[in-house]
């Protein structure tokens, strides 16, 4: 976790050298491919494109979560445009989540990236509508967060047979109370010995006399 956390931080202010080593580290230990956009990413930051696109073909994406898809896709085509390759840039983003008529978290970038490449290869009017598009999704995506609906909690009704001494005048004691109780008990007894002895007399000093 410090590894990855350390590898998003530096990625974030552009020391990609030691993002790179950091998640390269991280994939090690964990055996994670989640931070593999982030890593092809940084190797473009670099200036290494081919090899960004070497890595992102290393791992098969089927194995990869719907997200992380998506991320990789929008990292290899940017690694593609900077080979100064639009149409294969393009290609890199038409994966099956780009999906026009469904909207996830990841929907929006995706539409963006593909707005940009389209602009890139001067079709402005299919880019204007990926980013309206774009936009589209965003909207639907924060208006579904606002209206989820509250936890719902089911509530179980059970009957429960309770035994009568339980709730009598007189209820059993407890083992701590059975404990507090034969101490008390034997404090009592204690003192009522020592009441005896004065009862019976303070003794006597000096010798005492066994004639009759």
């Amino acid at each position: 976790m410090v590894r990855e956390t350390l590898a998003i931080t530096a990625y974030a202010i552009g020391d990609f050298a030691l993002a790179l080593r950091e998640l390269r580290t991280y994939r090690r230990i964990s055996g994670s491919n989640d931070q593999l956009p982030l890593m092809v990413d940084s190797e473009r930051g670099v200036g290494r494109p081919d090899r960004a696109l070497e890595l992102g073909r290393s791992v098969d994406r089927a194995t990869l979560p719907a997200d992380v898809q998506v991320s990789l896709a929008i990292a290899m085509s940017g690694a593609r445009l900077d080979l100064e390759q639009p149409e294969a840039a393009l290609a890199e983003l038409e994966i099956p989540q780009l999906d026009p008529t469904r909207a996830f978290s990841y929907s929006a970038d995706l539409f963006h990236a593909y707005a940009e490449v389209l602009e890139e290869l001067g079709r402005d009017a299919d880019a204007a509508r990926w980013r309206e598009l774009a936009q589209r999704a965003e909207e639907a995506f924060e208006q579904a967060h606002a209206t989820d609906e509250l936890e719902t909690i089911d509530v179980i009704e059970e009957e429960v047979l309770l035994d009568p001494e339980e709730f009598s005048d007189e209820a059993p004691l407890s083992e701590d109370e059975l404990e507090v109780e034969a101490l008390l008990s034997e404090e009592g007894d204690a003192g009522q010995d020592d009441h005896t002895d004065d009862e019976e007399g303070e003794p006597t000093d000096g010798p005492v006399s066994t004639e009759q």
